[in-house]
């Protein structure tokens, strides 16, 4: 009779009796990496777009002071445009930021930032790259009354600011200020601008640096230091609005030569 052979059951695990890993775990791992490298690419990607745009396009700023309102108010957040003065001109009536001039901001502290919440090194580490406002700092804010070149004035009796002899109507300034309680009467020195809160009786402006006999000289602010145009408030949502130039400026004819 033939006999039968018996064959031994085939063994799965390997020679050490490891088992293998399962290929799904395997693949959720690969899974994973590829989720986690694709985050880290996008955020750099974004931190690097957000420096880009904050040194060559816009950046935003809050507001420290009361020294604007009511356009402006404490703690809004404002966008600011860089291209302007950089690739575009000035104009009368726009707002704009720009740095200390010299001796504008005295030894007051520097004013606090609101809370975020956040650490001090991570606040530090996305306001530098635009993603959070700039700090107030060495900046201002301000309106251009005066270009090179304009003779600003006012009595200083509740009369209009005149610029290169035609008033002001200023709907923007604040309930109840006069156009200016002091009285002045300046040429713009070329390469300057002439800047004033819109809450006249509260903003250390052109007006305060300038001194009789300077003309101007001393309180206007030299076009290089003004960093951008603010363009929009862009928080909190109930103040969001567009930071346009009043219909009053464009009556304004240009300086008279001499």
């Amino acid at each position: 009779m033939g006999s039968s052979v018996e064959h031994p059951e085939t063994d799965e695990s390997d020679s050490t009796g490891a088992s293998a890993t399962p290929p799904q775990r395997t693949g959720a791992l690969h899974g994973l990496w590829v989720f986690l490298r694709e985050v880290v690419i996008v955020v750099a990607l974004a931190l690097v777009l957000s420096l880009v745009l904050k040194t060559w396009v816009v950046q935003s700023f809050w507001i420290p002071s009361g020294s604007m309102e009511n356009t402006l108010r404490i703690h809004d957040r404002v966008v600011v445009s860089l291209f302007t003065p950089r690739f575009a001109d000035l104009e009368r009536g726009e707002i704009v930021v720009f740095t200390d001039p010299g001796g504008w901001l005295g030894a007051q502290p520097p004013a606090e930032a609101p809370a975020t919440g956040l650490p001090a090194a991570v606040e530090q580490g996305l306001s530098w790259v635009g993603i959070l406002p700039e700090d107030a700092g060495n900046h201002l804010i301000k309106r251009v009354i005066g270009l090179p070149g304009d003779r600003v004035a006012c009595q200083g009796d509740g009369s209009p600011v005149t610029v290169n002899g035609v008033p002001l109507t200023e709907p923007y300034l604040y309930p109840g200020a006069a156009p200016s309680d002091t009285a002045f009467d300046i040429r713009v020195p070329e390469g300057h601008v002439w800047v004033m809160g819109d809450h006249r009786n509260d903003s250390a402006d052109s007006r305060e640096h300038d001194h009789p006999g300077e003309n101007g000289s001393a309180g206007s602010v030299p076009i290089d230091d003004v960093v951008g145009r603010a363009v929009a408030v862009m928080w909190p949502v109930s103040h969001l609005d567009w930071l346009g130039v009043p219909e009053t400026f464009e009556s304004v004819p240009p300086p008279a030569a001499g």
